[in-house]
């Protein structure tokens, strides 16, 4: 009997596992069925349409903006990568490090490497396998792992040893990791629509809305299909996620401009440009829930209410693992894209949370 009650936890855990598996593998199918579907469809209404590719040489001009900064690349020793970013701001001042979130890149920091120039070097990079940095091949380059000592290596091939951290979406699940793993490196921290990565998890599993909205992550487990579903009617589902209804910007705020839409067309749109970004997402659920989860850093969280992909009961919860100053601000009739929609909040936010005094609390 007390062997039983020894290997019970055991069993409950590889009883746990394996449903979470069973899970994850039954709504990749799912998702991957819907998608057929929709292909089917396309190709039924119109083929030639489906298939058309519009060809693309030639970046749009506000990619090569000079208000923006300059354009720099540095090679990383660990693993031998080139990495792109744009810089703005003296070298020699404080460093804030912006991290841009799927399906997107550098450009979607544009309003912020305006406005914190005046004080911090400004970096936004192009995540491993995203725009101009390199992108390796097999999906086992883009673990977590990797991911943390990209942004460890890139801070030391600048010359810093600590930064003020942003993340937007996946680029803010990256923005925790490296605040948990690497807590003397961060300054502040701050992540915009993206919940700590364990309530994430949790959430997802007990809540089928999220699990809804969080589709995506499922069908990019698949081989190729969801680069070729993104790639089909000349890249329409990449434009539906910034310009529809559901998806998009909100209505209140900026909107993209056509040559904003296009420069991310454009970028996607280059040879094997979608396979890296997804590739981010195929190694998640080997990774989660984290082991180490405790964040010590002073930390704002900025979430969009509206956001289509996250609920925002989750940035509520996040507030139980940050055991220093957490500010949580939540934005009405937002979208996911907040710092892009309503730059000047955003902006206004960020000031306010840099120069105020934080303590640790108690």
């Amino acid at each position: 009997m007390a062997k039983l009650r020894d290997c019970l936890p055991r069993l409950m855990v590889t009883i746990r596992s394996l449903l979470f598996w069973c899970l994850i593998y039954f709504y990749c199918g799912l998702c991957a069925s819907i998608y057929l579907l929709k292909l089917l469809w396309s190709i039924g209404k119109g083929p030639t349409q489906t298939f058309r590719r519009v060809a693309r040489e030639h970046p749009p001009a506000c990619l090569n903006d000079p208000s923006l900064g300059t354009h720099c690349y540095v090679r990383i020793k660990d693993s031998g990568l080139r990495f792109h970013y744009v810089a703005a701001g003296e070298r020699g001042k404080p460093l804030m490090l912006l991290l841009h979130g799927f399906p997107e890149f550098w450009y979607s920091w544009r309003h912020q490497l305006r406005e914190f120039k005046s004080e911090y070097r400004v970096v936004a990079l192009d995540l491993r396998g995203y725009g101009e940095t390199d992108a390796p091949v097999h999906r086992e380059n883009y673990k977590l792992d990797c991911l943390i000592t990209d942004i460890k290596d890139i801070l030391d091939s600048l010359g810093y040893s600590k930064c003020v951290l942003i993340g937007h979406d996946w680029g803010g699940m990256i923005a925790w990791l490296i605040a948990i793993c690497y807590p003397e490196m961060v300054m502040k921290l701050i992540v915009i629509n993206f919940p700590h990565p364990n309530v994430f998890t949790e959430y997802i599993l007990r809540h089928p809305a999220q699990l809804f909205k969080s589709s995506y992550y499922y069908f990019f487990q698949i081989p190729w299909f969801p680069e070729f579903m993104f790639s089909i009617n000349d890249f329409k589902a990449l434009k539906h996620l910034f310009t529809s209804h559901s998806t998009g910007f909100g209505r209140k705020g900026c909107r993209l401009t056509t040559e904003d839409l296009e420069a991310y067309i454009y970028v996607f749109s280059q040879p094997g440009a979608l396979s890296g970004p997804i590739n981010h997402y195929r190694n998640i659920f080997s990774c989660l829930p984290l082991k180490h989860h405790v964040v010590i850093i002073p930390t704002l969280l900025l979430w969009g209410e509206k956001d289509a992909f996250m609920e925002v009961e989750m940035a509520e919860v996040t507030k139980i693992y940050v055991k220093n100053y957490f500010r949580l601000t939540i934005l009405s009739e937002t979208s996911h894209w907040l710092q892009q929609e309503q730059p000047d909040i955003v902006n206004k936010l960020i000031w306010t949370f840099l120069k105020e005094e934080t303590r640790r609390k108690d």
